[in-house]
């Protein structure tokens, strides 16, 4: 009976193994593709309809443009739709200088503060990956917490700060520093100024990231050896942060190139930028096709550069391996 029991367990036991390894493979296979779930239903899905509706014709109906690529009259009829479709949306974009001039000044205004903002956050970063580990968590709640209050609430402050009767303007002619009130509100230094504080923790996170990883005995050694401060940060701190960098401007420069909010607001109505450009096609002008091509092209401006620095990137640790 005791070999016959034996005998049974054996199968049984060599069955585990599989079920794990099944499971396992299930698991990874799932955590792999609930990102492209994600990305199919809340990127390539929406972007697909917006490339649609910049094909289409405007109207006055509602929606305010003509249907192209319609189910209604069945598979036949949307086939035959290909035949509608037409670029003229993205031939007036060419046509009309505006645009271009709203695409430049965005990614102008972008780029410079993106600059400003590394230039702010790398210091903050490099201070709390260097402070003692038993205030890091308070120093990051302190970096977060502007999150907890809301973005347009944080803007609206800033009017009342840079206004000529602000509280910037009240200081500094209370200090003597300035004999009358600078007009720094509705410019171009108020759009910095406000970009850099709105996305200043999306800079200075992958940058504490980085630097909290790094090992410091590298710059104690190059000090050993005589390298000066300076040196030993463009040597050695500033190319193994180089990953936080990367990841920092990325998530300043993008939502920067199409940002509407500030401008608006802290810019005034003379200031062009394409988010600002975007959103009065859309909502002044109601034109859905010219403003569905606008978002296209800007967003085919800022993946297309993302994905070839990608493609380098990764050619690039090829070649080291």
């Amino acid at each position: 009976m005791s070999n016959i029991a034996i005998t049974d367990a054996g199968p049984s036991t060599a069955a585990k193994p599989l079920l794990t390894r099944l499971g396992a493979g299930f698991v990874s296979r799932l955590v792999i593709i609930v990102p492209y779930l994600w990305l199919l239903f809340f990127f390539f899905i929406p972007f697909i309809i917006v490339f649609k509706i910049s094909l289409s014709q405007s109207a006055i109906a509602m929606p305010p443009y003509t249907p192209v690529l319609d189910f209604t009259d069945g598979i036949s009829g949307f086939f035959a739709g290909f035949r509608d479709l037409n670029f003229d949306n993205y031939v007036w974009l060419t046509q009309d200088a505006l645009y271009f001039k709203a695409y430049v000044t965005s990614v102008i205004i972008a780029a410079v503060s993106t600059i400003l903002t590394l230039v702010v956050g790398f210091p903050i970063a490099y201070g709390m990956a260097r402070a003692p580990a038993t205030i890091r968590p308070t120093l990051l709640m302190l970096v977060i917490l502007p999150f907890w209050t809301s973005f347009l609430i944080r803007v609206y402050a800033w009017i009342g700060i840079l206004k000529p009767e602000g509280l910037l303007n009240q200081l500094l002619l209370s200090l003597h520093v300035i004999n009358q009130p600078l007009i720094i509100l509705n410019t171009y230094t108020a759009i910095f100024i406000g970009i850099v504080y709105s996305y200043l923790p999306f800079m200075v996170l992958p940058l504490y990231s980085s630097l909290e990883k790094m090992d410091y005995s590298l710059i104690e050694a190059a000090k050993d050896l005589g390298c000066p401060p300076t040196a030993a940060f463009w040597k050695i701190t500033f190319p193994l942060s180089l990953p936080g960098v990367i990841a920092g401007c990325l998530l300043v420069f993008i939502p920067a190139v199409g940002e509407f909010v500030i401008p608006d607001l802290l810019g005034g109505s003379q200031t062009l930028m394409i988010g600002k450009t975007l959103w009065n096609e859309f909502f002044a002008n109601r034109d859905w096709p010219v403003s569905s091509a606008v978002a296209v092209i800007l967003l085919l401006l800022l993946i297309v550069p993302i994905m070839l620095f990608q493609q380098a990137q990764a050619r690039a640790q090829e070649q080291d391996k």
